[in-house]
């Protein structure tokens, strides 16, 4: 039986995955906060998951390279810091990073990339996102990973083709980009939507997530399947075989 261990496991993604790897078989190894220490839950798990902070991100690498720990995170509103340290470690143990564990999101994903491989630039794209009116980071990480798709699929990278919340007078709309919008109100728990639009038509690929659970369900199977592999960075995709 695989022991996992959460890091955040006082927060509501913390609790909720408690729950899901009892109902997948697994054994829970043990949890921490912020002012626990990490390295104890890391030596006692077989996998680790992470949905806690970035501030916590660097100790938690450590604890999980210390202990030759593979690791699930799940943390958003990383920096390019966090993501060159995730890299570095990867060379070491196996992690696999997201912004979003929902398979459904996963999949939404790759029918992005595709829908913006095979159409041109004339098809405008925009990301809508709501949350419930405590998320901090905006845009989301789910969003973030959408638009990282939709740029993949037209050959580029969404830091070359971002645009963020338009206000005033942005005269027109600069062909190829991606814009990325972020709504904050009431219980949300993540409602995500792809607008791909051009002259007298348009597509949207939406995902609406009803409950937390889905997340949790997600990160327990993410953890599952990373704690057989080899060193190296792995994404979702990986887990559905995407």
């Amino acid at each position: 039986m695989t022991a996992i261990g959460i890091y955040g496991s006082a927060g509501r993604m913390g609790r909720a995955i408690a729950d899901a790897l009892v109902e997948a078989g697994a054994r829970l190894a043990g949890g921490s906060e912020a002012k626990d220490d990490p390295a104890i839950v890391a030596r006692a798990a077989d996998v680790l998951v992470d949905f806690s902070t970035p501030s916590a991100l660097e100790s938690h690498l450590d604890a999980a390279i210390a202990a030759g720990t593979p690791i699930v995170i799940g943390t958003t509103g990383l920096s390019p810091a966090h993501h060159a340290a995730i890299d570095a470690a990867a060379t070491r143990i196996a992690i696999l990073q997201t912004g979003n564990t929902s398979l459904g999101v996963t999949l939404l994903a790759m029918l992005v990339q595709e829908a913006a491989s095979r159409l041109g630039p004339d098809w405008d794209i925009e990301i809508v996102e709501m949350h419930h009116r405590h998320k901090v980071d905006a845009p989301s990480g789910t969003a973030l990973l959408l638009g990282e798709a939709a740029a993949a699929g037209r050959g580029s990278t969404l830091s070359e083709l971002r645009v963020d919340s338009r206000v005033g007078l942005t005269g027109a709309r600069s062909e190829g980009t991606i814009g990325l919008a972020a709504l904050r109100g009431g219980s949300v728990v993540g409602d995500h939507s792809v607008i791909l639009a051009t002259e007298g038509e348009r597509i949207e690929l939406s995902h609406l997530a009803q409950d937390r659970s889905i997340f949790a369900r997600g990160a327990v199977k993410a953890a599952l399947w990373l704690a057989g592999q080899p060193a190296g960075r792995y994404r979702m995709g990986d887990v559905l075989g995407l």
